[in-house]
């Protein structure tokens, strides 16, 4: 490999980057010389190059490539104020900051999520949490080429200083005291997630506005971080139409 980056795998991760034009090298299975996406990418790219299926192995770190591997720009690289839209009568803002999801799948997932229900970002600490990595294009079928992800140093600074700009806080939290669909999320809105063990660290549960859970009759007493995810952005941007 030439250049240094991230590689990415999986035809969706690959289509979507190729689509944003952030890859600066791209690596195809021998035997899909005639694929589609292989004739896509000779169009787009000066060069594509053609590997055996045990060397794409090992480029991609993992058999699950289904034929394509590729080098991009680093991921996360968005700040704070990047993230942050004015407020208009047809738009309110919606980030969401995790708060220590270690699994890449549960991020990916999380990232597909996101891009589907219009989230303007993503925050996530520098340290403690899932590497933007070729696991977590992956999953996320390449949303994360269209998704922002801010990473910050101090999740509670980024909160506090959203909230200086208008935001309201809503965390995620299964002893939350409301249910999530018992308050209103027509104003600018942080939705804070925690992660897979541990859920939401009480300092930033003390700077949250609203504590909202997600109501269940069944015999469990928690939901994966991406489902409980999806649930709430699905329902926010439902809520707002």
């Amino acid at each position: 490999m030439k250049k240094e980056g991230t590689v990415i795998y999986g035809r969706n991760a690959v289509r979507a980057a190729l689509e944003k034009g952030s890859i600066q090298e791209i690596f195809v299975s021998s035997h899909l010389v005639n694929d589609a996406l292989a004739k896509e990418a000779r169009k787009i790219l000066k060069d594509v190059t053609l590997v055996e299926e045990r060397a794409l192995t090992r480029i991609a770190g993992t058999p699950s490539h289904q034929g394509f591997a590729a080098i991009v720009e680093n991921y996360g690289s968005y700040s704070l104020r990047d993230l942050v839209r004015k407020d208009n009568p047809n738009h309110h803002p919606l980030l969401l900051m995790l708060d220590g999801i270690e699994d890449p799948h549960n991020l990916g997932a999380i990232m597909r999520s996101a891009d589907a229900f219009g989230v303007d970002g993503i925050i996530i600490k520098t340290k403690g949490n899932a590497p933007l990595n070729g696991t977590v294009a992956k999953v996320s079928t390449g949303a994360i080429e269209y998704v922002k992800v801010a990473q910050v140093a101090n999740l509670v600074q980024a909160v506090e200083e959203l909230k200086a700009k208008g935001y309201w806080i809503v965390a995620a939290e299964g002893s939350g005291e409301e249910n999530y669909d018992e308050i209103s999320y027509n104003y600018p809105i942080l939705l804070i997630i925690g992660s897979e063990g541990f859920g939401i660290s009480r300092l930033l549960l003390k700077h949250a506005d609203f504590q909202v859970k997600i109501p269940m009759v069944g015999h469990v007493n928690s939901l994966n971080a991406s489902v409980s995810t999806g649930i709430l952005l699905a329902y926010i941007a439902h809520s707002r139409k």
